[in-house]
């Protein structure tokens, strides 16, 4: 086999971004260095790099083990239970995990990602091909060179990963007074596995719907949903999902529920019936109203409220033009000049108006559809007739275009 010198020198097609390994064992993390991890493995890379290589990978195997452990044997559980690997309830039963089953239970629990998982189950059939060199298989300096890279870099650089615990989310949402997540808890939530942030997400979308919890309480977990929602796993989400489903039932879906749902990210995964029920009710409180700029004391909360559900984001597409043609004709008005607002040309509704506009500035709303709507649409058509309204209007092209 070759030296450690030969083996920094590898070709790009054969390991992608290939790093001597000089300057891969450095990285490796203080308390293994300190375990003298690196000296045995130098020196052991000049006269029989094979055990090197198996030095390496027990050292990575070691490692995740114990992430496993800190990560919480209730994430373990349940990842091996759904991926139909060995019990993994008790440190004996992770004790008896082979490396295939640890690096399986590392990846179904979010330690490693997809990649390092493949990477590191490649690393490990190099590893097997080595211990049974023969005639026919000969190791070069590629094998060794991938197993390190892998091994470093996907394990033994990286620090475990301090999972954040429901206990620590129940803390900082139970409190009397307005809380905010930190950096450090919104990046421990981002790592955490999937189950563990399942139970989170059900917690807060429990306590947000819980009309009996006190106020401040229910607001703080409504911001802490609306804080990390954008770092929850697809699967999470659909999971949840199917829990406020089942809440809502077949009554008629309330507010509450869908602005929790929007802030838990999952409305998108309702029933579409579920969706079209909230949409159809919204739209009779709209007609209720009324855009009138007269109407103007009640534009605020309504429309706030609609936003607070994602705006037209999901609002059936039966139902889409009913509704900006309501918010187009609250932010255009009517015309004016007559009474106080004699040097006003024109009134709307200073509560809604902003709102309106606001709302419209969506992706699902063009030029085209207004344009359609100003011919198809008698009341949008007399109000632009006069030209200080029409000239509103296009504020809202416009914006749309920005």
């Amino acid at each position: 086999m070759a030296s450690t010198k030969s083996l920094s020198v590898v070709s790009a097609d054969v390991v992608a971004n290939p790093v001597p390994i000089e300057r891969l064992l450095p990285q490796i993390r203080e308390e293994w260095q300190a375990k003298k991890l690196i000296k045995r493995v130098s020196k052991l890379l000049d006269v029989d790099p094979s055990s090197a290589c198996q030095r390496l990978l027990n050292a990575s195997v070691h490692d995740l083990r114990e992430k496993v452990h800190i990560a919480g044997l209730d994430i373990a559980t349940e990842a091996a239970k759904q991926n139909k690997l060995p019990t993994a309830a008790k440190a004996e039963d992770l004790e008896r995990y082979g490396t295939m089953n640890i690096l399986h239970l590392a990846y179904h629990m979010g330690i490693l990602t997809r990649p390092a998982w493949r990477r590191l189950l490649r690393a490990y059939d190099i590893r097997k091909d080595l211990e049974h060199e023969d005639d026919e298989y000969e190791a070069n300096e590629a094998d060794c060179l991938y197993i390190f890279q892998a091994c470093i870099e996907d394990v033994l650089s990286k620090d475990p990963i301090q999972v954040i615990r429901l206990i620590d989310v129940k803390e900082l949402v139970e409190q009397s007074e307005p809380s905010t997540l930190t950096e450090l808890a919104l990046e421990e939530f981002e790592h955490a596995p999937g189950p563990r942030q399942k139970d989170i997400w059900l917690y807060l979308t429990s306590v947000a719907l819980d009309s009996e919890r006190p106020d401040i309480i229910r607001q703080n977990s409504y911001r802490a949903l609306k804080g990390m929602r954008e770092l929850v796993q697809r699967e999470v989400l659909i999971d949840v999902a199917k829990e406020i489903v089942k809440r809502i039932g077949r009554k008629e879906p309330r507010q509450l529920d869908f602005q929790v749902a929007h802030a838990a990210g999952v409305l998108p995964y309702l029933k579409k019936l579920q969706i079209a029920a909230f949409f159809q009710a919204y739209a009779r409180r709209l007609e209720g109203t009324s855009y009138h700029w007269t109407q103007y004391t009640f534009h605020g909360t309504l429309l706030r409220e609609l936003e607070e559900v994602g705006g037209l984001s999901h609002c059936p597409e039966e139902l889409l033009e009913d509704f900006v043609e309501w918010l187009v004709l609250c932010y255009i008005g009517e015309p004016g000049g007559y009474g106080k607002g004699i040097n006003r040309p024109v009134f709307y509704s200073n509560v809604g108006a902003p709102i309106c506009l606001r709302l419209l500035c969506t992706p699902r709303v063009d030029e085209r559809l207004i344009e359609r709507l100003q011919e198809s649409r008698r009341a949008i058509k007399v109000a632009c007739a006069d030209k200080y309204v029409a000239r509103r209007l296009e504020t809202i092209i416009d914006g749309i275009g920005d």
